[in-house]
């Protein structure tokens, strides 16, 4: 039977990719990489759609109990596997079945159908629509904006510091990619100071420190501060979206 753990992680440089690596520095597990190239359409290709059929990162795949290989898609789904295989000692994660257990999976689930959505379109009408639409932008900056007043009265109540109970979780890791780029989706973090004083926690872990870069340096908080540089990542950005948009369209 093949050893476990061997895993593969198909990511990018997304807030959604590098929760999974951050998941996996946290716990310590060894694993491989792909850099799958988003603008050269690399997560459409047949043997990517093997691994997730959405064509979507980050996807991973391991050996599982049963000695054959298991495909993961979807960021939540990913981390759930990798704690409930993994964590035994639950170094970001809680015993199934305690009141923290589900604690975590609320907030994980607040992420991943609310923060994360409502993100990604406000991502989407500031930066990647080919023409300005106000009400768009209106829209889902200030949906994001609720989202995050939701997260900052939450974390003003917490003793840790943390969303759950005495520990950094996935829940938090899940969370910390989308608050880091708020800027790009056109908030600013400062509104809420619980908030960027969590950011600014987690970024000091290790896990947080070594996973971000994972496959590619984490340089969104430098575009912040650069101008020029932030202008010709956007435009460039905004055109594979665009020929991605048309690419599927025609599917």
């Amino acid at each position: 039977m093949a050893s476990r753990p061997d895993i593969h992680l198909l990511t990018s440089q997304t807030p959604n990719g590098i929760k999974i690596s951050i998941t996996l520095e946290e716990l310590g597990l060894p694993y491989t990489v792909t850099h799958v190239d988003l603008p050269k359409s690399m997560q459409k290709e047949p043997w990517f759609l093997e691994i997730n059929p959405n064509g979507r990162i980050p996807a991973l795949t391991d050996t599982f109990t049963d000695g054959k290989t298991i495909r993961l898609f979807e960021s939540g789904s990913i981390q759930q596997y990798l704690v409930d295989q993994y964590d035994p000692e639950h170094k970001i994660s809680y015993p199934k079945g305690t009141r923290e257990y589900y604690e975590m999976i609320n907030w994980l689930f607040f992420l991943n159908a609310n923060i994360g959505p409502m993100q990604g379109q406000a991502n989407h009408f500031t930066r990647y629509a080919p023409e300005h639409i106000p009400y768009g932008v209106t829209r889902y900056q200030n949906e994001t904006r609720r989202l995050y007043g939701v997260l900052d009265k939450h974390l003003q109540t917490s003793k840790s510091g943390y969303l759950v109970g005495d520990r950094c979780t996935i829940a938090d890791i899940a969370h910390w990619g989308p608050v880091a780029a708020a800027f790009w989706a056109g908030i600013e973090i400062t509104e809420f100071p619980a908030l960027q004083a969590w950011e600014d926690r987690m970024a000091e872990r290790p896990g947080v420190k070594k996973g971000k870069d994972v496959p590619t340096p984490h340089i969104i908080k430098e575009l912040d501060k650069d101008p020029a540089r932030l202008k010709e990542y956007a435009e460039k950005s905004k055109k594979w979206v665009q020929a991605g948009m048309a690419s599927d369209a025609k599917k």
